[in-house]
């Protein structure tokens, strides 16, 4: 544990920069499947307020694209001055029930099924074949130049600053899984030969340029935040000792706090769910979204892998082991008994999704004492409800309301 600190309770509060949390648990960016045409819905707001009032300290909101291009999918939120009304809504009743919320900041890369893009082919690291092309008939991916660095660093900030005018207390650059600024860390895409590619250190640099472009524009009045694989989980791809040399390159930078994962999107998804996708959850594929989902979440991965608890805890460990700032344990926290666990071994606060999907006042049951085990059983398949008409739900529960979902938060 870090400079030999005390176990802390989980229901302690937290400092992470300029915002205190009343507690250690975080909502994780999970895909909520609930902004059609890129506008946040009813159901949107009701979904992380259901969080809030559930006892999380902070919920975050997934995947909020920086820019038109930056997006994965057309139903997907874009951080810009339009979408503020909506955005308002949903911080206002986050903040109803005493909680924070988070705004994920998003660029897909090369990993986007957009029917239209402002350049030939998808941005990423280094030009050269597209693997998530090969879905949407892009099977080359495009190198980005030292302006379009520049201008995409400018873009995160853009869209922190939209964070902060819509009301989030916290943003969170997403470094992992696949899109973008991961393309940068990982050297399976990253194939550069200037300042932005080679060792890790290199491979780092573009990453870190836009923490601290976004750090200057908001650290001062929001909690800033990075997702980082602990492991990329297949052969060729980061190691968690890449992640440890990253986190000492981010700690440096004035990162608030690191949210520690792993897997990425194409290659390796079996890992950020720590099980496989069951067949008999994508039998009907009725949407190209689902299918294309579909088809990513049933990799020709590991056929015998297992759910257990805390399954990214050896990975992550190693993070943890080389940098002293606040660090969030996620993957397979289901139990108090886990939680208690991430703790002990160092981490600050621990990051669920499934087990919050199923059970949205979870945190207050582990707080009162009713329960200390989620009734989540890591089946998957919410994974796939991200895509029903009323997006994300447990498929142990009632769906959510379609109608609440195509209707918007400002209405």
């Amino acid at each position: 544990m870090p400079g030999g600190a005390a176990v802390t309770s989980p229901f302690a509060p937290i400092k992470l920069g300029p915002l205190t949390l009343r507690n250690r648990f975080i909502k994780s960016a999970t895909n909520e499947g609930m902004a059609r045409g890129g506008v946040a819905s009813q159901m949107l707001v009701k979904h992380h307020e259901a969080m809030a009032a559930g006892g999380v300290a902070m919920t975050t909101l997934a995947y909020c694209a920086v820019s038109p291009d930056g997006r994965t999918f057309t139903d997907q939120l874009q951080l810009e001055p339009g979408s503020v009304a909506g955005l308002s809504v949903l911080t206002a009743a986050v903040h109803r029930h005493d909680a924070a919320a988070c705004a994920q900041l998003t660029h897909a890369g090369c990993f986007t099924f957009l029917p239209e893009l402002s350049t030939r082919r998808p941005l990423s690291a280094s030009s050269g074949f597209n693997a998530p092309g090969a879905l949407s008939g892009r099977l080359l991916r495009q190198g980005m130049s030292d302006a379009d660095i520049e201008r995409v660093a400018g873009e995160f900030v853009t869209a922190a600053k939209v964070a902060r005018d819509a009301g989030f207390d916290a943003v969170e650059i997403h470094m992992g899984h696949g899109y973008l600024l991961s393309q940068f860390l990982s050297p399976k895409y990253n194939h550069r030969m200037d300042l932005y590619g080679g060792d890790v250190v290199a491979r780092a640099r573009f990453p870190a340029r836009v923490l601290r472009g976004v750090l200057d524009a908001v650290g001062r009045d929001l909690a800033v935040t990075c997702k980082l694989c602990s492991t990329e989980g297949f052969k060729g791809g980061a190691t968690a000792a890449d992640a440890a040399k990253v986190a000492q390159i981010l700690e440096a930078e004035g990162a608030h706090m690191l949210v520690l994962s792993g897997g990425m999107n194409i290659e390796s998804p079996w890992v950020m769910f720590g099980s496989p996708l069951p067949a008999e959850a994508v039998a009907s594929p009725d949407s190209l979204a689902l299918r294309l989902a579909v088809r990513l979440l049933k990799p020709s991965g590991p056929k015998n892998i297992e759910f257990h608890e805390l399954y990214l805890l050896e990975h992550s460990r190693q993070v943890r082991a080389a940098v002293q700032l606040p660090l969030a344990y996620l993957g397979g926290v289901k139990s108090l008994a886990s939680v208690h666990r991430a703790m002990a071994e160092g981490f600050e606060c621990v990051v669920m999704g499934r087990a919050l999907i199923h059970d949205p006042e979870l945190v207050n049951k582990y707080r009162m004492g009713t329960a200390t085990e989620s009734g989540c059983t890591a089946c998957n398949r919410c994974i796939v409800m991200m895509y029903s008409p009323g997006g994300t739900s447990c498929v142990l529960r009632e769906p959510n309301d379609p109608t609440l979902n195509q209707t918007p938060a400002a209405s």
